[in-house]
């Protein structure tokens, strides 16, 4: 018999237990091979274009190869060391692999670079229905450093980021996006005034491309479906409903004193394997600022 060894850990949790690479599903996982492929060859073709760097360190982490991301990434800030997007991406996937000092840092370093900069389109790496982008980079900076800092406890660093990413938002799904974080931000702090008020630029009629999922929680906020009725719909829309949609449950548990409930849900989202899924890295964070294992 071959003694087979386990798969290396991707990361580790924030409570130290591995976490392994997700396996994507077939056909999911053509599709992006595929795509990394021709980013391969034009970073093949020239290793030292920004762009390429780019596409390179992004679709390999969207094969699940997250420390090999980072490490292009970080060739990159070599090459076009005042290129902020480089720090965007490298940030954002020092988050997904818990370093969220390292995140911070880096999405401080690229909020200096774009200061007094006009914002420009991020394209998407898997274009929705329409076609239509729903981020831009200054977005993606303040919003990945607000998630940091949401993630590390410190709600007032998140609450300022959060209200830099509101200024950059100038389309529904950006609004709905911040406004999500950007109001249990608010609520962690206390400030339920400032957070109802928030309430009141949300509502059914707006034009959500990619966001549904936040566009949901807003509506339970604002009291138009019950906690219990988005939860159903969470668990129905299968693990990526149950994480995003999950969290934001877990959190109107937490600032309205029901912990159990809130942990309850947190237990829920941590068993999935979509340990990359924000809603699970946030709610992987509340259970460690709890001191309560998953």
């Amino acid at each position: 018999m071959t003694a087979t060894l386990p798969r290396e850990p991707e990361t580790f949790s924030l409570f130290g237990d591995p976490l392994k690479k997700t396996l994507l599903r077939p056909e999911t996982l053509q599709t992006q091979m595929q795509l990394y492929n021709e980013a391969l060859a034009e970073y093949e073709k020239d290793p030292d274009d920004a762009d390429n760097i780019i596409w390179m360190g992004r679709r390999t982490a969207y094969i699940g190869d997250f420390r090999k991301a980072i490490a292009i990434f970080s060739i990159g800030i070599k090459k076009h060391p005042d290129d902020p997007r480089m720090y965007r991406h490298r940030g954002h996937r020092f988050i997904t692999l818990r370093y969220l000092d390292r995140a911070v840092n880096d999405f401080e370093k690229a909020a200096e670079l774009i200061r007094g900069t006009e914002d420009e389109i991020e394209p998407d790496g898997m274009p929705n229905d329409r076609g239509v982008p729903v981020s831009s980079l200054h977005f993606n900076i303040w919003y990945h450093l607000g998630l940091a800092y949401y993630c590390l406890g410190q709600m007032n660093k998140a609450l300022y980021a959060y209200e830099k990413c509101w200024e950059a938002s100038e389309i529904d799904d950006k609004y709905i996006s911040t406004g999500h974080w950007y109001y249990m931000t608010l609520r962690r702090l206390g400030r339920d005034d400032r957070a109802e008020k928030l309430l009141e630029s949300f509502g059914r009629d707006m034009d959500i491309i990619e966001n549904q999922h936040y566009h949901n929680c807003m509506l339970m906020y604002r009291g138009e479906m019950t906690v219990e009725e988005l939860m159903e719909k969470a668990r129905d829309l299968g693990a990526l409903g149950l994480v995003t949609i999950g969290y934001g449950v877990a959190n109107w548990y937490n600032y309205n004193s029901e912990k159990d409930k809130a942990v309850s849900v947190y237990r829920e989202i941590l068993v999935l394997e979509g340990w990359g899924g924000f809603g699970y890295i946030a709610a992987e964070a509340d259970m460690y600022h709890l001191g309560i294992k998953p």
